[in-house]
């Protein structure tokens, strides 16, 4: 029988547990239940589909608005007893068969976003098997790394900061220390391939696709998540590498918008707010602010996990009448994090933090582990011990 272990390196998660990231999937359900139904896009594609905000998204839209949606995602499967694959592919499998159990179409592709034959591959179900046509296009991929589907280059993300080193403190989720960490300033090129893999430039290129061959339904959205943040860590996200991305996915949604105009559909950037992934927990900096933040917010009753924050987002806000925009069109549910007092009490907090204190009740970093750790199938509520294999775990169809 397997033995689930978690191992952490740095704040990477390495271990899984398949269970336990079928528990965590199904109590993600059980919270967009508890809120009821709303009226929702029906037919939903999602890119980056198998984690946090896109899992979440899915979860809210399948079991909020009844859509029938398609994931994509690349993830890995069991091989062997040492290597059981990735939370991602746990989790599809958990939300599909969940989905399935009530009437709904659940479609899975585990493959390179990134590449043309995706794109057509998913374009043909679509055509084929999924009604023709969808009204919701949800881009969510976080990734390290893009190749290029046209000159087979492949680009690696960098996080850095610009012209000038940042200094300050960070924490390591492997050993639960706080330390100082510099932040060098990136090169040309690592600027030009952080924009390259996670600005708007494969999310353009979806779309197109997806127009030219005509499965968009009229009236089409198309979101896609960014964050901003605030003062206290634009030096290394918004005045980074990180935030010249999310500029290029502005640029991208005003291209999109004009592609889809003749179908009166529309690109929706949606600036959400901090919360704990995979990709933003190995962010330099970011778990401080987090640790400060979430203890503020819990206190004031607005802090969010991803599922909290992505049902809010669509039940709420995009097919409810609590949104929020900006100046440029954005969609602004971060405006609790933003809030003066909030961002104050955040700041106030950060400089008392020290490695004596940030894991002690002064801050909320038992929050952040325990989200961290849910990530992977941890910690997760109402999670018991059942025997398996791993012939059992080979046995599953994503």
């Amino acid at each position: 029988m397997l033995e689930f272990k978690q191992n952490i390196r740095g704040n990477v998660a390495l271990g899984v547990n398949p269970l336990g990231c079928k528990q965590e999937v199904l109590n993600q359900i059980d919270y967009v239940k508890s809120k009821g139904t709303y009226e929702g896009p029906k037919k939903v594609l999602i890119i980056g589909a198998s984690s946090s905000y896109g899992l979440a998204t899915r979860i809210s839209l399948a079991f909020g608005a009844r859509a029938d949606t398609i994931g994509v995602s690349f993830e890995k499967g069991p091989k062997n007893e040492k290597n059981l694959g990735t939370a991602g592919w746990y989790n599809n499998i958990a939300f599909r068969e969940a989905a399935e159990k009530e009437g709904l179409v659940a479609k899975n592709f585990v493959q390179d976003a990134f590449s043309h034959e995706s794109k057509q591959e998913i374009i043909d179900y679509i055509k084929n098997e999924f009604g023709g046509k969808v009204d919701l296009v949800v881009y969510s991929l976080a990734s390290g790394r893009r190749t290029d589907p046209d000159t087979g280059e492949t680009y690696t993300s960098s996080i850095k900061a610009l012209s000038e080193p940042v200094v300050g403190p960070n924490i390591n989720m492997q050993n639960h220390s706080f330390y100082t960490e510099t932040l060098d300033p990136a090169t040309d090129e690592e600027i030009a391939g952080t924009v390259k893999v996670m600005g708007g430039e494969d999310w353009q290129l979806w779309m197109e696709a997806l127009k030219a061959a005509g499965v968009l339904a009229d009236g089409v959205l198309t979101t896609n998540y960014s964050y901003l943040g605030t003062e206290l860590n634009r030096p290394y996200y918004g005045g980074g590498t990180l935030g010249l991305a999310k500029a290029d996915c502005d640029e991208k949604a005003e291209n999109i918008n004009e592609l889809l105009a003749d179908i009166n559909g529309k690109a929706e950037i949606v600036v959400a707010t901090a919360v704990t992934t995979k990709a933003s927990s190995v962010i330099p900096f970011f778990p401080v602010y987090c640790i400060a933040l979430y203890k503020v917010m819990s206190d004031k009753g607005t802090h969010e996990t991803p599922i909290m924050h992505q049902d809010r987002i669509y039940r709420e806000m995009i097919y409810g009448e609590k949104s929020e925009y900006d100046e440029m069109g954005r969609l602004r549910p971060d405006s609790w994090e933003l809030d003066s007092d909030t961002q104050a009490q955040t700041k106030e907090l950060i400089s008392k933090l020290n490695k004596d204190n940030f894991n002690s009740e002064i801050a909320a970093y038992d929050i952040l582990f325990k989200e961290f750790s849910n990530l992977s199938g941890f910690m997760v509520d109402g999670y018991t011990e059942q025997e398996v294999t791993i012939e059992d775990l080979k046995a599953l169809n994503y």
